[in-house]
């Protein structure tokens, strides 16, 4: 199966797609728990936290094999490993901090073959089930799985976001909703509208150079004005951290709730 027609399966009816990060838990059982819960896709974050490329290609691998895209997230446009996340088989590569269009130009570069970039030829490819092939057929096939999704999460990045759009190579702007609202002076307040208007920028020009549109880190509140409603169709929901400390929490309080005098007293017949 492609890469590609996974892709495909995981479109919901409302076009858009909902992930979920792991910056801590890097086996490749999660990548199960992911799918079982629902989730679209997965992400292993490789900018916030421990895991690294052993963790990614295990992940990828099961991936591949249970049907769901797994995309992984480098440190930033200068990572030495935003290729080899592809060598290691997952759906695409997620780059932060694209600040410049020169930098979306290097990315693209790394991440696809000659003519188009200079991509090393890898040995086989999990993709291809690591069958020996012809290194034209390799890098055909290769070619047509690459996603690269260039996050914009700063003011540079919003001032240049129209000539990274327009950067061939590039499949995807994403946007990094925290960093970006700290980047424009607006730390913590995502319904500013100064930062809405930020993100009806950059869907545009995703829209206008025919890129997708992808934004991360976003409330439940949020969703519909400021991805659906531009466009969005990759949304990455949460990560796993955030999960079991908000979730955690949130049922802490249900319980302790249940020992309070005014429970107690209601429990009375």
């Amino acid at each position: 199966m492609s890469i590609r027609s996974i892709i495909g399966q995981h479109e919901n009816a409302a076009g858009a797609r909902f992930g979920l990060a792991f910056c801590l838990l890097g086996r490749a059982e999660a990548i199960l728990l992911a799918r079982g819960a629902g989730f679209d896709f997965a992400v292993i974050d490789m900018e916030h936290g421990p895991l690294g490329l052993g963790d990614l290609g295990q992940a990828a691998a099961v991936g591949l094999a249970a049907g769901l895209p797994v995309y992984g997230r480098v440190t930033g446009p200068a990572s030495p490993d935003i290729a080899r996340v592809l060598d290691c088989g997952a759906t695409g590569v997620i780059v932060p901090h694209v600040d410049s269009a020169e930098e979306a130009a290097n990315i693209a570069r790394a991440c696809h073959f000659a003519p188009r970039g200079a991509r090393a030829l890898p040995g086989p490819l999990p993709a291809l089930d690591y069958r020996v092939v012809p290194a034209a057929e390799l890098t055909d096939t290769a070619e047509r799985q690459v996603e690269v999704i260039a996050m914009i999460e700063s003011a540079a990045a919003l001032e240049a976001v129209e000539d990274i759009a327009a950067t061939p190579g590039i499949d995807m702007l994403m946007i990094g909703s925290n960093d970006l609202a700290d980047g424009i002076g607006h730390r913590g307040d995502l319904a500013h509208p100064e930062v809405l208007a930020a993100f009806a920028r950059i869907a545009g020009a995703a829209r206008t150079n025919g890129r997708g549109f992808g934004v991360m880190g976003l409330p439940p509140a949020l969703v519909r004005s400021h991805a659906l409603s531009l466009g969005a169709t990759t949304l990455v929901a949460s990560n796993e951290t955030n999960l079991i400390a908000e979730g955690g929490a949130a049922l802490l309080r249900a319980l302790r709730e249940t020992l309070s005098p005014e429970a107690d007293a209601d429990s009375l017949p």
